[in-house]
């Protein structure tokens, strides 16, 4: 049976296989973190090796290399991720006493060295994923910048970047890109109420109406640190440092995330007079946006966006989360918001 893709993907699904047999040799794959690139990449990656594709080029889901795939270990395939988000390279990291990384490293990119010279299993030549792009640090966009500039043979790199204006312009312009779209929100909603979630429109709102990054939310944990932070910013008075002390424990990119999002329903509220990320703090919203100017909520917000790359590899996560809501406390009052640059 052909490999399905996510709804909302089904046309660029079925424009890339039409010419998958004329694709280039690097691709990058971009859009909202949450959406399904990488799960649409696996299933290209796939339906390249196949050896009994469907009427479409979709990959059957039954010869060997479909089961290889299944079983998460194609021989002309390989996967390049953080080592945070490889199980062998986390355990690796708490072994040695050290927290896992968030970036993909040079010594990553130099593993590949042996793959990229091996001779292929199959006709269709060999596949790297590389995800996320933007996890690349220097040095190893560098490294595989010049597998790019001299691509090794019937080998394809896969790029997929939440964030692709992170990565060198020298590697963009060596990719033919792909943009996969965010569901619109009816379509998003209907395929969570098919995955059993209760009530799906708020956890859509949370993520920009990204579908896989909404269903992560479906979790008690997220829903009482999200209610102690922004019940936090919601008060009449917001005391900084007692609102770190109590949400010390909430992961650094989710908080930031939500106070993004928190402050961009701040702009919203002041120019439009609508929020769209946490409708059931609207109320809150609006009152707190009524005694702000836009020019600094604006500002804020580009501050909160510039600290995004720090946020996997802070000095002092402490101190950055302190940082970040003493920030935010002066936003309220209207003094000077230099400060959200440090930690």
């Amino acid at each position: 049976m052909p490999v399905a893709v996510y709804p909302w993907h089904q046309r660029q699904w079925q424009e890339i296989l039409q010419r998958k047999a004329a694709l280039p040799h690097a691709l990058l794959f971009k859009g909202r973190e949450g959406i399904g690139k990488l799960d649409f990449v696996r299933k290209l990656a796939q339906s390249l090796a196949c050896e009994s594709p469907a009427a479409d080029g979709a990959g059957c889901g039954t010869c060997q290399s479909c089961r290889w795939f299944a079983a998460g270990n194609h021989p002309d395939c390989r996967e390049m991720l953080p080592e945070a988000m490889r199980p062998a390279g986390v355990e690796k990291a708490i072994a040695d006493g050290r927290k896992p990384r968030q970036e993909i490293i040079v010594d990553d990119v130099r593993d590949l060295e042996v793959f990229i010279n091996l001779i292929a299993n199959h006709r269709n030549g060999k596949t790297i994923v590389v995800y996320p792009a933007e996890a690349l640090n220097v040095n190893a966009a560098n490294a595989l910048l010049k597998n790019l500039e001299e691509p090794p043979p019937s080998t394809r790199f896969m790029l997929v970047a939440h964030r692709p204006s992170y990565l060198p312009a020298t590697i963009i312009s060596r990719c033919q890109q792909v943009v996969l779209p965010t569901p619109p929100a009816a379509i998003a909603e209907r395929w969570l109420g098919e995955q059993g979630m209760a009530e799906p429109a708020l956890s859509l709102a949370q993520t920009g109406n990204a579908p896989l990054a909404a269903l992560a939310l479906d979790d008690a944990e997220f829903w009482t640190q999200r209610k102690a932070l922004l019940g936090g910013l919601a008060a009449s008075r917001v005391d900084p440092l007692a609102l770190a002390e109590q949400i010390g424990e909430f992961p650094l990119g989710r908080l930031l995330g939500c106070l993004q999002r928190w402050t961009y329903d701040l702009l919203s509220a002041k120019s439009t007079g609508r929020v769209r990320y946490n409708p059931d703090f609207e109320t809150a919203l609006t009152r707190i946006a009524a005694s702000l100017r836009a020019a600094d909520i604006a500002r804020f917000l580009r501050a909160l966006v510039h600290q995004q790359r720090s946020v996997n590899h802070p000095l002092n996560p402490r101190l950055f989360i302190e940082q970040l809501l003493l920030s935010y406390a002066a936003l309220l009052r209207g003094e000077d918001l230099a400060g959200v640059h440090a930690g």
